[in-house]
């Protein structure tokens, strides 16, 4: 992963979390950024050697030493400064920001940031001024900023307002090409569950075609993320899903995800589909798992659709990915097993494809507006239509390994157009 910098530009991360930590780690291993500075938006701890213990250690993916080097590796975090609140990370300069939270008074232009990854989840709504006194996404572009990666999907308040023309949501590997860099000034890297189903999906439609498939269905089962409660907690006001405020370590939730809405914008042809995402937590830190269901318009003389077939498309895609997005095993996973793959936005778990087709049975002398004398000339108005339903299974690991990869990629790509 490591790169020669590309030249003297600075990386901004907004908001320190799960994404924002991580997407340190991984541009602190590429090295493609000069500087990177991420705004805190308040104090932390009692000292900036505070900040560096939490940046070096991670309960999932162990210490940065290790990931950036191997097991036995030293330290890699160094001359921590408070009075600058800056330290070396593996020799790159970090700089910490604790005072704003809201993107417009972050001085991105001061800095001399032109490229900022939003990482909060907390600014969605590329319809909203920059000077809005909740704060938005279009604040980083009013501090100075030129492009902004949003690291989660759109999330537009006015359902009347369309989306803004300088706005974009891209999956690397799937529609990143669609970024125009002298049009689009906010991305939204879509989010991690979109991310693998769109590899699932687009390889089905691009053998198939999105007529051939009748429907299609997706559950994710989850790993807990940080808006979930470790212990059972009062709604907030206004509150409806009382289940969000339920403790993640003891139990199975159902939840809703923009997975459908947010996978039209970036594949089109899921216009022509009727598609359902569903959404299931689980107690576990990292590695998630799609489960597709699709409904296929299967040959009417024979030759149906099997999982041997079905295995061989995304074993094919696989190969043909240069850039390695989509994985295809034969082996048998858990979900320990896919924490920290490297890039893969998907790992399809052939063994487990199934498939299983049934005929559809239809009078067509029940159709109104047929002509009733074509009909009376039919000897057998019966007609049996066969569908073949598949199950496939991918998965992902929602933190570092698949969604920070993606978006590392997408963010590097966009810097390189500016």
């Amino acid at each position: 992963m490591t790169e020669n910098l590309a030249k003297d530009m600075k990386l901004g991360i907004n908001g320190f979390g799960r994404i924002g930590k991580l997407s340190l780690w991984h541009h602190v291993a590429r090295k493609y950024f000069s500087e990177i500075i991420v705004n805190l938006g308040r104090e932390v701890g009692t000292s900036i050697e505070d900040i560096a213990h939490y940046v070096e250690r991670d309960s999932t993916y162990g210490r940065l030493q290790n990931y950036l080097r191997g097991c036995n590796s030293e330290a890699v975090v160094s001359d921590a400064d408070e009075k600058n609140g800056s330290m070396l990370l593996d020799g790159v300069k970090v700089s910490f920001l604790r005072s704003s939270r809201n993107p417009a008074d972050i001085d991105w232009y001061g800095l001399d940031t032109r490229l900022v990854v939003d990482t909060t989840g907390q600014f969605l709504d590329p319809t909203l001024p920059g000077e809005h006194p909740e704060g938005a996404v279009r604040g980083h572009l009013e501090a100075g900023a030129d492009k902004v990666i949003v690291s989660a999907p759109f999330k537009i308040k006015d359902k009347s307002q369309p989306m803004p023309e300088d706005a974009i949501t891209t999956v690397m590997g799937i529609n990143h090409d669609d970024y125009d860099a002298r049009k689009h000034r906010i991305i939204s890297n879509a989010s991690c569950t979109t991310t693998c189903l769109a590899h699932m999906m687009k390889p089905l439609i691009n053998h198939f075609g999105p007529r051939k498939i009748l429907s299609a269905s997706m559950s994710t089962i989850h790993a807990a993320t940080g808006s979930q409660q470790v212990l059972d907690r009062l709604p907030k006001t206004g509150a409806g899903d009382l289940r969000k405020n339920r403790s993640i370590m003891n139990n199975i939730i159902l939840t809703s995800t923009g997975a459908a809405k947010a996978l039209r914008l970036v594949i089109p042809e899921m216009e022509e589909i009727g598609f359902i995402a569903e959404s299931v937590r689980i107690p576990t830190v990292t590695g998630s798992l799609v489960i597709l269901v699709v409904n296929f318009h299967d040959e009417m003389n024979g030759g149906n659709i099997r999982r041997e077939s079905i295995n061989a498309i995304y074993e094919q895609t696989a190969e043909d990915d240069f850039k390695k997005y989509l994985h295809y095993t034969q082996k048998q996973n858990v979900s320990c097993d896919i924490i920290g793959n490297p890039r893969a936005a998907a790992v399809i778990e052939g063994h487990e494809t199934h498939t299983r087709t049934a005929e559809v049975t239809m009078d067509l002398a029940s159709i109104p507006g047929l002509d009733r004398a074509v009909l009376g000339s039919m000897k057998d108005t019966v007609i049996r239509i066969p569908v073949t339903q598949a199950v496939i299974y991918g998965w992902y690991d929602n933190e570092l390994g698949s969604y920070v990869n993606m978006l590392g990629d997408r963010t590097v790509t966009v810097a390189e157009s500016m």
